[in-house]
């Protein structure tokens, strides 16, 4: 099934001619669970890796023996799943509220060093064919395959996520790893993705207001106060604003422009070459909110948020999403992110 963003709330470049000249696009990847086949892109579906090539790890000294199993966690999603999509007595049983906090347990492995490679979790892959959005990988690679660390335990902070992105040719792909590794335990749930299919879509997108030239953002802000305050005098919905209703779509989504809701903008420059770095990826917790709920695809309209709006089932931070950089010079050059 496709999905279709419904049409934006008003014509922003009406309001504000200037914009056209900063328009972009982003594809809205709209991941919904299914069971992906390995030459698809997917959200935690089986990822086409060499046979004869190391699955990922993450070698750097942090804790990693003790957590929850990936396999309880799938199982304890679909048995929530299940209780709450019962038509009459929704929700958990008593034997199956049992079941569910037998598999919420965390399990300490015995004599587990630091320094041990721990197998990383393939979270996402993404072929050039399918992503109008998608920006060119090294050469004539056709295919992007991102990992993560399931522990937030990395860099000086001891509380970041740790990526691997690859790129490959996908044809050159023989012989391909039947069972890839995966850690035993996990840092939290929201490590650990659901099988997901993709819809990509590719939509109408605007920079992040604060970091258009000054007196257009001026204007953008006194024309959204206005709004407000009629807001506050009337019984209509929230008022439409150019952050959560016109700009930046919420959700997966490739290419683009990055949201800075959470921080202050700053430069993410390659380190390599010191060239401004362009959005490759968004890792989102959710598709759609309370105060981003204009984007909601027609086709999910009538279901309910809480049982669609996270399909995925990840989890960047406190319920934020993961920005991936990329250096538009050189897909070589290490990546950078930011969690907003």
């Amino acid at each position: 099934m496709t999905r279709t963003t419904p049409p934006r709330p008003l014509d922003v470049e009406v309001l504000f001619p200037e914009l056209a000249a900063y328009r972009g696009t982003t594809t809205r990847l709209h991941p919904r669970p299914g069971s992906p086949e390995m030459s698809a892109s997917s959200v935690g579906g089986p990822m086409l890796w060499p046979a004869d090539e190391s699955w990922p790890v993450c070698g750097e000294a942090h804790g990693h023996g003790r957590g929850r199993r990936p396999a309880d966690i799938h199982r304890y999603r679909q048995v929530l799943a299940a209780a709450w999509a019962r038509e009459h007595s929704p929700g958990p049983t008593e034997e199956e509220r049992e079941l569910l906090a037998e598999l919420s347990l965390e399990y300490r492995l015995p004599e587990v060093p630091e320094t041990d490679p721990l197998p990383m979790i393939g979270l996402a892959q993404l072929y050039r064919r399918d992503v109008p959005d998608l920006p060119e990988g090294p050469q004539d690679c056709d295919l992007l395959q991102v990992f993560w660390c399931p522990f937030d335990a990395h860099r000086p902070s001891r509380y970041d996520v740790k990526l691997q992105l690859r790129w490959r040719r996908s044809w050159q792909v023989g012989q391909v790893l039947a069972v890839p590794p995966q850690p035993l335990v996990v840092g939290s749930a929201g490590f650990v993705p659901e099988p997901c299919v993709l819809h990509p879509e590719q939509v109408v997108s605007y920079p992040f207001a604060g970091l258009l030239p000054e007196d257009l953002c001026a204007r953008i802000d006194t024309w959204e106060e206005a709004l407000e305050e009629a807001a506050e005098h009337s019984a209509d919905d929230e008022p439409v604003g150019y952050q959560y209703d016109l700009s930046i779509p919420p959700g997966w989504r490739a290419g683009g422009f990055a949201s800075w809701h959470a921080t202050d903008p700053y430069p993410m420059d390659c380190q390599t070459c010191r060239t401004p770095m362009h959005l490759l990826l968004t890792i989102d917790s959710s598709e759609w909110d309370g105060g981003s709920g204009s984007w909601t695809p027609l086709e999910d309209r009538d279901l309910p948020t809480h049982r669609s709006a996270t399909p995925t089932q990840v989890t960047v931070g406190r319920f934020g999403e993961l920005n991936v950089f990329a250096c538009p010079t050189d897909p070589d050059h290490p990546h950078r992110w930011s969690i907003q």
